[in-house]
Protein backbone atom coordinates (compact mmCIF):
# COMPACT_ATOMS: atom_id res chain seq x y z
CA UNK A 1 0.00 0.00 0.00
CA UNK A 2 2.75 2.33 0.98
CA UNK A 3 4.63 1.87 -2.46
CA UNK A 4 1.27 2.38 -4.24
CA UNK A 5 1.13 5.41 -2.51
CA UNK A 6 4.63 6.74 -3.16
CA UNK A 7 4.07 5.91 -6.80
CA UNK A 8 0.68 8.09 -7.26
CA UNK A 9 2.51 10.68 -5.58
CA UNK A 10 5.36 10.58 -8.01
CA UNK A 11 2.98 10.19 -11.02
CA UNK A 12 0.93 13.43 -9.77
CA UNK A 13 4.55 15.64 -8.93
CA UNK A 14 5.37 14.30 -12.51
CA UNK A 15 2.25 15.74 -14.09
CA UNK A 16 2.19 19.00 -12.18
CA UNK A 17 5.93 19.42 -13.64
CA UNK A 18 4.97 18.70 -17.15
CA UNK A 19 2.08 21.26 -16.97
CA UNK A 20 4.03 23.93 -15.36
CA UNK A 21 6.69 23.09 -18.05
CA UNK A 22 4.14 23.64 -21.08
CA UNK A 23 2.02 26.65 -18.78
CA UNK A 24 5.40 28.78 -18.93
CA UNK A 25 6.18 27.61 -22.69
CA UNK A 26 2.49 29.42 -23.39
CA UNK A 27 3.42 32.29 -21.47
CA UNK A 28 6.31 33.16 -23.30
CA UNK A 29 4.69 32.65 -26.72
CA UNK A 30 1.58 34.23 -25.99
CA UNK A 31 4.00 37.29 -25.01
CA UNK A 32 6.52 37.08 -27.83
CA UNK A 33 3.05 36.73 -30.33
CA UNK A 34 1.62 39.74 -28.78
CA UNK A 35 0.72 43.21 -30.39
CA UNK A 36 3.84 44.48 -28.11
CA UNK A 37 6.25 42.63 -30.08
CA UNK A 38 4.74 42.93 -33.70
CA UNK A 39 5.85 40.21 -35.63
CA UNK A 40 9.57 40.51 -33.77
CA UNK A 41 10.94 42.74 -36.53
CA UNK A 42 11.58 46.24 -37.31
CA UNK A 43 8.67 48.18 -36.68
CA UNK A 44 7.06 49.57 -33.48
CA UNK A 45 10.50 48.39 -31.49
CA UNK A 46 8.94 44.56 -31.80
CA UNK A 47 12.41 43.22 -32.23
CA UNK A 48 13.83 45.14 -28.81
CA UNK A 49 10.93 44.48 -26.95
CA UNK A 50 11.26 40.60 -27.09
CA UNK A 51 14.70 41.17 -26.41
CA UNK A 52 14.56 42.92 -23.16
CA UNK A 53 11.90 40.25 -22.16
CA UNK A 54 13.95 37.76 -22.84
CA UNK A 55 17.11 39.20 -21.16
CA UNK A 56 14.35 39.69 -18.04
CA UNK A 57 13.43 35.95 -18.22
CA UNK A 58 17.24 34.99 -18.40
CA UNK A 59 17.99 37.23 -15.04
CA UNK A 60 14.55 36.13 -13.07
CA UNK A 61 15.94 32.88 -13.17
CA UNK A 62 19.59 33.24 -12.71
CA UNK A 63 21.39 32.48 -15.80
CA UNK A 64 24.44 34.30 -15.97
CA UNK A 65 25.25 36.94 -18.48
CA UNK A 66 27.60 35.64 -21.64
CA UNK A 67 29.21 38.64 -22.21
CA UNK A 68 31.28 41.16 -20.02
CA UNK A 69 28.73 44.07 -20.38
CA UNK A 70 25.60 41.66 -19.73
CA UNK A 71 23.32 39.30 -22.01
CA UNK A 72 23.50 41.26 -25.53
CA UNK A 73 25.77 41.71 -28.36
CA UNK A 74 25.26 44.01 -30.78
CA UNK A 75 25.50 43.96 -34.80
CA UNK A 76 23.64 46.09 -37.19
CA UNK A 77 22.17 45.27 -41.06
CA UNK A 78 19.77 47.31 -43.36
CA UNK A 79 16.32 45.96 -43.32
CA UNK A 80 13.50 47.12 -45.85
CA UNK A 81 10.18 47.94 -44.20
CA UNK A 82 6.48 49.22 -44.80
CA UNK A 83 5.92 51.18 -41.91
CA UNK A 84 2.66 53.27 -43.00
CA UNK A 85 0.46 52.57 -45.77
CA UNK A 86 -0.02 49.45 -47.55
CA UNK A 87 -2.94 49.85 -49.45
CA UNK A 88 -3.78 47.55 -52.47
CA UNK A 89 -6.99 47.06 -54.78
CA UNK A 90 -7.76 45.01 -57.74
CA UNK A 91 -10.51 45.53 -59.74
CA UNK A 92 -11.45 48.39 -57.81
CA UNK A 93 -12.13 46.20 -54.66
CA UNK A 94 -9.52 46.60 -51.24
CA UNK A 95 -7.82 43.58 -50.78
CA UNK A 96 -6.94 42.33 -46.51
CA UNK A 97 -2.99 42.49 -46.20
CA UNK A 98 -2.01 39.50 -44.74
CA UNK A 99 -5.49 37.35 -45.57
CA UNK A 100 -5.35 38.34 -49.15
CA UNK A 101 -2.12 39.14 -50.50
CA UNK A 102 1.25 40.22 -48.99
CA UNK A 103 4.01 42.53 -50.52
CA UNK A 104 7.55 40.55 -51.80
CA UNK A 105 9.72 42.21 -48.86
CA UNK A 106 12.13 43.97 -51.71
CA UNK A 107 9.25 46.41 -52.90
CA UNK A 108 9.90 49.74 -53.04
CA UNK A 109 7.45 53.12 -52.87
CA UNK A 110 4.54 52.70 -55.45
CA UNK A 111 1.55 54.92 -55.77
CA UNK A 112 -0.87 54.49 -58.83
CA UNK A 113 -3.07 53.08 -60.41
CA UNK A 114 -2.54 51.21 -63.86
CA UNK A 115 -4.33 48.41 -66.41
CA UNK A 116 -2.50 44.87 -66.32
CA UNK A 117 -1.89 42.61 -69.00
CA UNK A 118 -2.21 38.63 -68.49
CA UNK A 119 1.79 36.86 -68.66
CA UNK A 120 0.60 33.62 -68.07
CA UNK A 121 -1.89 31.88 -66.03
CA UNK A 122 -0.49 33.01 -62.95
CA UNK A 123 0.58 36.40 -63.63
CA UNK A 124 -0.10 39.78 -64.15
CA UNK A 125 2.18 42.81 -65.64
CA UNK A 126 1.02 46.22 -65.16
CA UNK A 127 1.07 48.38 -68.48
CA UNK A 128 3.85 50.47 -67.27
CA UNK A 129 7.44 50.28 -68.92
CA UNK A 130 9.10 52.60 -65.72
CA UNK A 131 7.64 51.21 -63.01
CA UNK A 132 7.74 47.02 -62.98
CA UNK A 133 4.77 46.20 -61.35
CA UNK A 134 3.46 42.49 -60.93
CA UNK A 135 0.95 40.44 -59.49
CA UNK A 136 1.34 36.48 -59.05
CA UNK A 137 -0.96 34.51 -57.57
CA UNK A 138 -0.04 31.52 -55.01
CA UNK A 139 -1.81 29.31 -53.46
CA UNK A 140 -0.07 30.12 -50.10
CA UNK A 141 1.18 33.67 -48.80
CA UNK A 142 4.42 32.71 -47.69
CA UNK A 143 6.39 36.44 -46.13
CA UNK A 144 9.63 37.29 -45.75
CA UNK A 145 12.44 39.71 -44.72
CA UNK A 146 15.04 41.96 -47.51
CA UNK A 147 17.72 44.05 -46.75
CA UNK A 148 17.22 45.68 -49.54
CA UNK A 149 14.69 47.88 -51.79
CA UNK A 150 14.24 47.68 -55.49
CA UNK A 151 12.10 49.71 -58.17
CA UNK A 152 8.62 48.74 -58.20
CA UNK A 153 6.88 46.14 -56.58
CA UNK A 154 5.17 42.73 -56.44
CA UNK A 155 2.29 41.39 -55.04
CA UNK A 156 1.59 37.73 -54.36
CA UNK A 157 -2.11 37.19 -54.39
CA UNK A 158 -3.79 34.22 -52.69
CA UNK A 159 -5.91 32.17 -55.27
CA UNK A 160 -8.91 32.30 -52.96
CA UNK A 161 -8.96 35.88 -52.78
CA UNK A 162 -8.54 36.14 -56.78
CA UNK A 163 -10.73 37.38 -59.32
CA UNK A 164 -11.37 35.20 -62.45
CA UNK A 165 -9.49 37.97 -64.65
CA UNK A 166 -7.65 41.04 -63.35
CA UNK A 167 -7.72 44.19 -64.81
CA UNK A 168 -6.49 46.88 -63.19
CA UNK A 169 -4.32 47.47 -60.24
CA UNK A 170 -4.44 50.26 -57.81
CA UNK A 171 -1.19 50.27 -54.92
CA UNK A 172 -0.16 52.87 -52.31
CA UNK A 173 2.60 51.02 -51.04
CA UNK A 174 5.67 53.05 -48.55
CA UNK A 175 8.49 51.52 -48.61
CA UNK A 176 11.61 52.74 -46.26
CA UNK A 177 15.47 50.80 -45.75
CA UNK A 178 16.03 51.50 -42.43
CA UNK A 179 20.31 51.48 -42.66
CA UNK A 180 22.61 49.79 -39.79
CA UNK A 181 19.35 48.50 -38.54
CA UNK A 182 20.33 47.70 -34.37
CA UNK A 183 19.89 44.26 -33.52
CA UNK A 184 21.16 41.56 -30.30
CA UNK A 185 22.22 38.51 -29.99
CA UNK A 186 21.49 37.21 -26.13
CA UNK A 187 23.47 35.09 -24.60
CA UNK A 188 23.41 33.53 -21.15
CA UNK A 189 25.37 30.43 -19.36
CA UNK A 190 24.83 28.11 -16.21
CA UNK A 191 27.93 26.85 -14.79
CA UNK A 192 29.18 22.86 -15.20
CA UNK A 193 29.17 21.43 -12.32
CA UNK A 194 31.96 18.99 -13.66
CA UNK A 195 33.71 20.89 -16.48
CA UNK A 196 33.88 24.34 -17.30
CA UNK A 197 36.12 24.28 -19.98
CA UNK A 198 33.63 22.21 -21.97
CA UNK A 199 30.57 23.49 -23.68
CA UNK A 200 27.28 22.28 -24.52
CA UNK A 201 25.52 25.20 -26.68
CA UNK A 202 21.22 25.50 -26.93
CA UNK A 203 20.46 28.06 -29.72
CA UNK A 204 17.07 29.56 -31.06
CA UNK A 205 16.71 32.55 -32.96
CA UNK A 206 13.55 35.00 -31.82
CA UNK A 207 13.67 37.31 -34.56
CA UNK A 208 10.61 36.96 -37.36
CA UNK A 209 8.97 38.64 -40.10
CA UNK A 210 7.75 41.56 -37.96
CA UNK A 211 5.03 44.03 -39.84
CA UNK A 212 3.58 45.14 -43.03
CA UNK A 213 2.07 48.03 -42.56
CA UNK A 214 0.48 49.75 -39.49
CA UNK A 215 -1.69 47.23 -38.48
CA UNK A 216 -0.46 43.89 -40.17
CA UNK A 217 2.14 41.63 -38.44
CA UNK A 218 3.32 37.94 -38.55
CA UNK A 219 3.04 36.71 -34.52
CA UNK A 220 5.59 33.70 -35.49
CA UNK A 221 4.14 30.78 -33.00
CA UNK A 222 5.68 27.66 -34.38
CA UNK A 223 8.48 29.94 -35.98
CA UNK A 224 10.18 30.75 -33.41
CA UNK A 225 8.36 31.96 -30.48
CA UNK A 226 8.44 28.10 -29.66
CA UNK A 227 12.43 27.43 -30.30
CA UNK A 228 12.83 30.35 -27.48
CA UNK A 229 10.34 28.91 -25.07
CA UNK A 230 12.21 25.74 -24.82
CA UNK A 231 15.31 27.31 -24.43
CA UNK A 232 14.19 29.31 -21.37
CA UNK A 233 12.50 26.33 -20.29
CA UNK A 234 16.10 24.28 -20.42
CA UNK A 235 17.54 27.10 -18.36
CA UNK A 236 14.84 26.47 -15.55
CA UNK A 237 15.59 22.94 -15.88
CA UNK A 238 19.07 23.45 -15.78
CA UNK A 239 18.84 25.37 -12.93
CA UNK A 240 17.33 22.36 -11.15
CA UNK A 241 18.96 20.28 -12.28
CA UNK A 242 23.04 21.53 -12.65
CA UNK A 243 24.41 20.25 -16.20
CA UNK A 244 27.57 18.76 -16.48
CA UNK A 245 29.22 20.87 -18.20
CA UNK A 246 29.37 24.35 -19.16
CA UNK A 247 25.45 25.41 -21.00
CA UNK A 248 25.54 28.36 -23.09
CA UNK A 249 21.93 29.24 -24.01
CA UNK A 250 21.93 31.86 -27.72
CA UNK A 251 19.02 33.59 -28.56
CA UNK A 252 20.02 34.77 -32.18
CA UNK A 253 18.09 37.83 -33.96
CA UNK A 254 18.79 38.12 -38.03
CA UNK A 255 17.98 34.56 -38.74
CA UNK A 256 15.05 35.19 -40.86
CA UNK A 257 17.44 38.23 -43.05
CA UNK A 258 19.71 35.22 -43.41
CA UNK A 259 21.34 33.90 -40.28
CA UNK A 260 23.03 37.26 -39.71
CA UNK A 261 23.29 37.18 -36.21
CA UNK A 262 24.22 33.61 -36.13
CA UNK A 263 26.83 34.76 -38.34
CA UNK A 264 28.05 37.50 -36.70
CA UNK A 265 28.33 35.68 -33.47
CA UNK A 266 30.87 33.07 -35.16
CA UNK A 267 32.87 35.22 -36.46
CA UNK A 268 33.23 37.52 -33.37
CA UNK A 269 34.98 34.39 -31.71
CA UNK A 270 33.47 35.46 -28.08
CA UNK A 271 33.33 31.81 -27.63
CA UNK A 272 36.12 29.68 -28.41
CA UNK A 273 34.53 26.90 -31.17
CA UNK A 274 36.77 24.13 -30.43
CA UNK A 275 35.25 23.86 -26.48
CA UNK A 276 32.14 23.15 -27.79
CA UNK A 277 31.12 19.65 -27.27
CA UNK A 278 27.95 19.99 -29.07
CA UNK A 279 25.51 22.40 -30.29
CA UNK A 280 21.52 22.22 -30.66
CA UNK A 281 19.87 24.45 -32.69
CA UNK A 282 15.49 24.42 -32.23
CA UNK A 283 13.02 25.60 -34.01
CA UNK A 284 9.42 24.79 -34.96
CA UNK A 285 9.16 23.31 -31.69
CA UNK A 286 5.52 23.65 -31.98
CA UNK A 287 3.99 20.62 -33.01
CA UNK A 288 5.81 16.36 -33.48
CA UNK A 289 2.45 14.70 -35.04
CA UNK A 290 5.15 13.09 -37.14
CA UNK A 291 8.42 13.33 -35.11
CA UNK A 292 11.57 14.94 -35.63
CA UNK A 293 14.16 15.97 -38.43
CA UNK A 294 17.69 16.55 -37.58
CA UNK A 295 19.55 18.36 -39.77
CA UNK A 296 23.12 17.16 -39.77
CA UNK A 297 21.69 13.95 -38.79
CA UNK A 298 23.89 12.11 -41.81
CA UNK A 299 26.71 14.19 -40.60
CA UNK A 300 27.20 13.31 -37.04
CA UNK A 301 25.98 9.64 -37.28
CA UNK A 302 27.40 8.88 -33.78
CA UNK A 303 25.12 11.08 -31.77
CA UNK A 304 22.44 10.75 -34.16
CA UNK A 305 22.57 7.28 -33.27
CA UNK A 306 22.67 8.16 -29.87
CA UNK A 307 19.19 10.07 -30.00
CA UNK A 308 18.09 7.80 -31.67
CA UNK A 309 18.60 4.82 -29.23
CA UNK A 310 17.20 7.21 -26.64
CA UNK A 311 14.04 7.63 -28.24
CA UNK A 312 13.58 4.03 -29.58
CA UNK A 313 14.43 3.24 -25.38
CA UNK A 314 11.79 5.77 -24.21
CA UNK A 315 9.30 5.87 -26.91
CA UNK A 316 9.50 9.53 -26.88
CA UNK A 317 7.91 10.81 -30.14
CA UNK A 318 6.94 8.49 -33.14
CA UNK A 319 9.92 8.83 -35.52
CA UNK A 320 12.96 10.77 -35.71
CA UNK A 321 14.30 11.48 -39.54
CA UNK A 322 17.35 12.38 -40.39
CA UNK A 323 18.96 15.14 -43.11
CA UNK A 324 22.47 15.75 -44.41
CA UNK A 325 24.04 19.65 -44.34
CA UNK A 326 21.36 22.82 -44.85
CA UNK A 327 22.09 26.15 -44.30
CA UNK A 328 18.54 26.78 -43.32
CA UNK A 329 19.11 27.36 -39.81
CA UNK A 330 21.66 29.17 -37.18
CA UNK A 331 23.50 25.78 -36.65
CA UNK A 332 24.99 26.34 -40.59
CA UNK A 333 27.82 28.33 -39.44
CA UNK A 334 28.92 26.78 -36.82
CA UNK A 335 28.95 23.28 -38.79
CA UNK A 336 30.93 24.86 -41.32
CA UNK A 337 33.34 26.16 -38.64
CA UNK A 338 34.01 22.46 -37.30
CA UNK A 339 31.05 22.25 -34.42
CA UNK A 340 29.29 19.48 -34.12
CA UNK A 341 25.75 20.00 -34.08
CA UNK A 342 21.81 19.05 -35.06
CA UNK A 343 19.09 21.65 -35.84
CA UNK A 344 15.82 20.05 -34.93
CA UNK A 345 12.29 21.02 -36.03
CA UNK A 346 8.79 19.21 -35.38
CA UNK A 347 7.28 17.85 -37.91
CA UNK A 348 3.36 17.38 -38.93
CA UNK A 349 0.39 19.20 -37.42
CA UNK A 350 -0.14 23.27 -38.30
CA UNK A 351 0.55 24.36 -42.33
CA UNK A 352 0.96 27.93 -40.84
CA UNK A 353 4.40 29.03 -41.74
CA UNK A 354 5.37 32.64 -42.55
CA UNK A 355 1.86 33.97 -42.48
CA UNK A 356 -0.24 36.20 -40.32
CA UNK A 357 -1.98 32.56 -39.09
CA UNK A 358 0.94 31.31 -37.24
CA UNK A 359 -0.24 31.90 -34.09
CA UNK A 360 0.12 31.06 -30.23
CA UNK A 361 -4.01 30.36 -29.89
CA UNK A 362 -3.70 27.25 -32.40
CA UNK A 363 0.07 26.00 -31.79
CA UNK A 364 -0.71 22.38 -30.46
CA UNK A 365 2.56 21.94 -28.53
CA UNK A 366 1.82 18.29 -29.50
CA UNK A 367 5.14 16.56 -28.17
CA UNK A 368 6.73 19.52 -26.40
CA UNK A 369 7.32 17.75 -23.22
CA UNK A 370 8.55 14.74 -24.84
CA UNK A 371 10.93 16.28 -27.14
CA UNK A 372 12.24 18.48 -24.17
CA UNK A 373 12.82 15.03 -22.29
CA UNK A 374 14.92 13.48 -25.38
CA UNK A 375 16.91 16.53 -25.52
CA UNK A 376 17.63 17.09 -22.24
CA UNK A 377 18.74 13.26 -22.00
CA UNK A 378 20.44 13.38 -25.11
CA UNK A 379 22.53 15.85 -23.95
CA UNK A 380 23.43 14.53 -20.34
CA UNK A 381 24.50 10.92 -22.34
CA UNK A 382 26.55 12.68 -24.41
Amino acid sequence: MRSAILIFLFLISFKTLLAQDTTYARGVIKFLTSKKCFGRGYLNNGLDVAAKYIASELKANKAQPFFPTGYFQWFDFNVNTFPNKVNVKINNKFLKPGIDYIISPESGTVKGKYTVLKKDSVTYIANNMALPISVKIKKKLTYSVATHSVVGCTIDLLSESAPENISNIEVNIESKVLTKYINKNICAFIPGKINNDTVMVFSAHYDHLGGMGKATFFPGANDNASGVSVLLNLVKYYQKNPPKYKTVFIFFAGEEAGLIGSHYFVDSKVLDLTKIKFLVNLDLLGTGDEGIMVVNGYTFEKQFNLLDKINKEKNFIKEIKKRGKASNSDHYWFSEAGVPCFFIYTMGGIKAYHDVFDIAKTLPLTDYVDVFKLITEFAEKL
